[in-house]
């Protein structure tokens, strides 16, 4: 252990609690890359600071509701936060050596890249920083010498994707890939294939992606314009799914949509029959727990996962169940 502290009871009990909105009491500082710095200075019991640093910039639906899981735990817990979110994995890396320069007690870090982030993870190990990896990478953050993984198996999502498909009677999936190089969304569309009767096609929409909706907009109707073959749409987020809601309009397809992850919008467009299901891995979990992990390493020498990663999910969602999260989801935390 880094830093020995005395545990405290109360804290413990206020970290199981998770609320959907912080105190009223937060400081938050936002700089340039997304970063977020939350510090709750009346209830605050141990001089702790967790630095988190995902591939998820400002803006996205999904990384949002991390982001606001990861700044509750600071607000329950009474820690600092240091977050930063960034889909350049040279400034995500940048990051973690920030973080390490700084000496925080612990790091989040998402790996859809890790290439690119080993050798800022390496030294963040070497320096005695426990990291805990979330979201990608639950098949190599033992290798890079993490505590646990907090997400879920991205295969393995896939496979259930593909017999929902199966269910529905659909002939071929396009498999919508937003990001170039992201090893999570690739497994997703491998464990699709392996598990769907009938074809998948992966279609890149990396140069557009999140960041320009409406060019991943046009260029998903065009696809289904150009090949009628294509009679369902697998995204791999919520906000491509939206993207891909109204491209089937536009094109005036008959093509079935499902996806990855939740939204507001995704569980409206569920409820009223646009979107089949969706699969939710329960992100918000994903920017709390390590938070509170880590925490509990420093103050009570605690390590979580035994070796093995903690699942938070995947789930399905669909008509039968979509309309008991759409408050949470409007609160954000879904």
């Amino acid at each position: 252990m880094r830093r020995q502290r005395v545990w405290i009871v109360a804290v413990a009990a206020m970290a199981l609690v998770l609320a959907a909105c912080g105190s009223d009491d937060d400081t938050t500082t936002t700089g340039a890359g997304g970063d977020t710095s939350t510090t709750v200075d009346d209830v605050s019991q141990a001089d702790v600071v967790i630095g988190v640093a995902t591939h998820g910039g400002p803006g996205d639906s999904f990384w949002d509701v991390v982001k606001r899981g990861a700044e509750q735990a600071a607000s329950d817990l009474g820690i600092t936060l240091r977050y930063n979110g960034s889909g350049e994995v040279v400034e995500q890396a940048q990051f973690v050596d920030t973080y390490v320069t700084e000496d925080v007690d612990g790091i989040v870090v998402s790996l859809a890249n890790p290439e690119g982030m080993q050798d800022s993870l390496t030294a963040a190990v070497a320096a005695g920083i426990p990291v805990i990896t979330i979201n990608s990478g639950v098949d190599l953050y033992q290798s890079l010498g993490a505590v646990t993984h907090v997400g879920q198996t991205e295969k393995v999502a896939g496979n259930g994707a593909g017999l929902q498909f199966n269910d529905m009677g659909v002939a071929k999936v396009l498999c919508v890939v937003h990001e170039e190089g992201n090893i999570g969304l690739q497994e997703r569309c491998d464990g699709l294939r392996e598990t769907f009767s009938g074809e998948v096609e992966d279609f890149n929409v990396a140069s557009t992606g999140t960041g320009d909706i409406a060019g991943t907009l046009a260029t998903i109707q065009d696809k289904l314009a150009s090949d009628s073959s294509v009679d369902a749409i697998l995204a791999l987020n919520p906000d491509i799914a939206i993207a891909a809601r109204d491209a089937i309009d536009g094109a005036s397809s008959e093509a079935r949509l499902a996806t990855f992850d939740l939204s507001g919008d995704v569980l409206q467009g569920i409820v009223d029959g646009e979107i089949e299901f969706a699969i939710d891995q329960q992100q918000y979990l994903q920017g709390y727990l390590p938070v509170v992990f880590l925490y509990l390493q420093a103050t009570n020498a605690n390590t979580v996962g035994g070796g093995l990663p903690v699942l938070t999910g995947p789930g399905i969602v669909d008509s039968s169940n979509a309309a008991a999260v759409i408050e949470l989801a409007e609160a954000g935390t879904r």
